[in-house]
């Protein structure tokens, strides 16, 4: 068998990823976190129930019922506005995270917070939600779950010795199955966490929460209604025409995710105006509920009744149209107030009612399948997530045939909006709170270059005899001097690295003069590096030990062979940046040099 070398031995060593057993660990305790979220999902429909029929029904019970089937009277103003009133006071003497609409939150807590949230948060937000949807609020039920689901998850991981990606891949794992508990999409839950909540693509952190979205999956069919909770079975012929009818539609909802955003910040820049405590604006926003309800009964509420009609084609473009108005209005005012609810199933039925409200002008397809790819549009441009909201409306009507034209409103939504805005209605309230998230997932350019590529040879060295005070005097020459030097025995193996650090201490300890070097660097450990090894390890290396230069060893012979430094890495750096920015046309003839 031929020898194999050094460079083959270390790509053996190498692997496509970095995960090791400890992801069996998570895989097993995500499997209580799914099961935990499927029960918080289940109390929080049932308390919703509840606050609906005390408020509007005045009756203790958990049935589902609309909040009106007719007309609403003038009293009924006044329930959304105690029903927001309570939960300001819950936020204000409780936890201020149960305001707003629970994704937000759950990716500072995972970007700033190191995926911790308080205990109380866990049972303060559930229970907020179901107070401002039960009195009328027109939010959905899936912000809310999926922040309580995170919220399972991390206190779960906090009982445990684990580290910082370890809970947030339990944190994030229960936000997944809290979304699946709530709307049967497991495929897209997962998606979502990796779009939106895990900023990285890794197994460990996969792998247990495709886990606890499948668990919850599983234990959903025992708790609450088993299949896609909006059944539909509409088609279209997808031809180069409806490409272009789908892409308009795409379009479309760009622009509306632009307007939503727009209306929801305007509105709570207004009320950070009014010269009264953030517990009070809340009020407000269910007194404008209050009045959109006397509008149009129909806009109160999670509304799913509505999505159903949508997607059946049922209502009059007149009834569309005032819900889309006051729905939207009631909404973006209520949501920049600081209530607490969701804001996916809005979305769905903003983007439906686009939809429907466009049919007309659109090329003939079954009844609510342009409200279909309004509604997945709309969630995909608005939450920047194409590929969560192209599964998300297949799980949620179990209609597979609607994925290419789905996919293709959602691929122009998105461009749609990244072109436009700068931050989506999800990372804009994390930046109005001074923190800033980038959403693009690349691979780290380090980890596609090797030392060797980048190493500087030959280095300046010290020898190992030489004294203390020669070492002194040669960083304090006129000369200029790189930071450190490593220091090398008679065969040219490293024994040690001296810095400039180094010899202004050893300048104040005149004892020590007279040492070699071998002797002051006895005992102290090298942080030293190897041709073969990636660059980012290297780097990683050098950022844990806190060192600005690294000698790199021949791995068979311990020989110093080269080494990097700061200048090094930044060096390879400014290069792989001009290169992406560089653009060349490789088959255009070069300009002639002659008149």
């Amino acid at each position: 068998m031929p020898p194999t070398s050094s460079s083959a031995r270390a790509a053996l060593r190498l692997g496509d990823f970095t995960t090791d057993k400890r992801v069996v660990l998570l895989m097993g305790l995500a499997i209580p976190v799914g099961l935990a979220s499927v029960a918080a999902a289940w109390t929080l429909l049932r308390l919703i129930a509840l606050c609906t029929n005390l408020a509007y029904h005045g009756q203790f019970s958990f049935a589902d019922q609309p909040i009106a089937t007719g007309p609403l009277g003038p009293a009924s103003v006044a329930i959304p506005v105690v029903g927001c009133l309570i939960i300001g006071l819950m936020a204000r003497y409780g936890s201020e995270k149960i305001r707003g609409h629970g994704i937000p939150e759950a990716m500072e807590a995972i970007l700033i917070g190191k995926s911790r949230i308080q205990p109380k948060v866990a049972v303060l937000k559930p229970v907020s939600s179901a107070v401002s949807i039960g009195t009328g609020g027109p939010f959905g039920a899936e912000g809310p779950i999926i922040m309580t689901g995170g919220a399972i998850g991390s206190l779960l991981a906090q009982t445990i010795h684990l580290d910082d990606g370890e809970r947030k891949t339990l944190l994030v794992a229960g936000a997944a199955a809290g979304m699946t508990a709530i709307f049967s999409t497991p495929l897209a839950a997962v998606l979502l966490a990796v779009e939106l909540l895990l900023f990285e693509w890794k197994p460990r952190s996969f792998l247990p929460v495709a886990m606890a979205a499948l668990v919850a999956a599983a234990g959903r069919a025992y708790a609450l209604d088993a299949g896609p909770i909006f059944a539909y079975a509409g088609s279209l012929p997808f031809t180069p025409g409806h490409l272009l009818a789908c892409a308009a539609v795409g379009v479309m909802a760009g622009l509306g995710s632009g307007v939503l955003t727009a209306m929801v910040y305007a509105a709570e820049d207004l009320f950070e105006k009014l010269p009264l405590h953030w517990m009070w604006w809340p009020a407000f926003g269910g007194l404008a509920i209050g009045i959109g309800g006397l509008i149009d009964p129909a806009a109160l509420g999670v509304g799913y009744d509505n999505i159903r009609h949508l997607l059946a084609g049922d209502l009059a473009l007149q009834a569309v149209l005032l819900l889309l108005v006051v729905k939207v209005l009631i909404w973006s005012i209520a949501l920049g107030s600081g209530t607490s609810g969701g804001v996916l199933a809005p979305l769905l039925i903003f983007g439906g009612a686009l939809g429907a409200l466009a049919t007309p002008l659109l090329p003939q397809a079954d009844a609510g399948f342009w409200a279909l790819l309004g509604m997945a549009a709309m969630m995909g441009g608005t939450m920047r997530a194409p590929l969560t909201a192209t599964l998300f409306a297949v799980e949620l009507t179990g209609d597979v045939g609607a994925l290419v034209p789905v996919l293709a409103a959602c691929v122009f939504a998105y461009g749609a909006t990244v072109l436009l805005l700068k931050r989506s209605i999800l990372t804009e309230k994390i930046a109005r709170r001074g923190h800033h998230i980038s959403r693009e997932y690349r691979v780290d350019p380090f980890d596609l270059l090797r030392v060797r590529d980048l190493m500087t040879a030959p280095v300046q060295t010290l020898p190992q005899d030489w004294t203390v005070a020669q070492a002194i005097e040669h960083f304090s020459a006129a000369q200029p001097v790189h930071t450190s030097y490593p220091v090398l025995d008679g065969e040219g193996v490293v024994v040690g690295e001296v810095t400039r650090a180094d010899t202004l201490a050893w300048a104040l300890d005149e004892d020590r003069h007279g040492q070699t070097l071998a002797a002051a660097l006895r005992g102290r450990e090298l942080v030293y590096g190897h041709p073969e090894e990636l660059a980012s390890q290297i780097a990683d290396r050098m950022a844990l030990s806190g060192v600005g230069r690294v000698p790199i060893l021949d791995r068979e012979s311990g020989r110093l062979v080269g080494i990097v430094g700061r200048k090094d890495l930044f060096r390879s750096r400014a290069l792989r940046l001009r290169e992406e920015s560089r653009r060349t046309a490789y088959f255009r003839r070069a300009p002639s040099s002659r008149g």
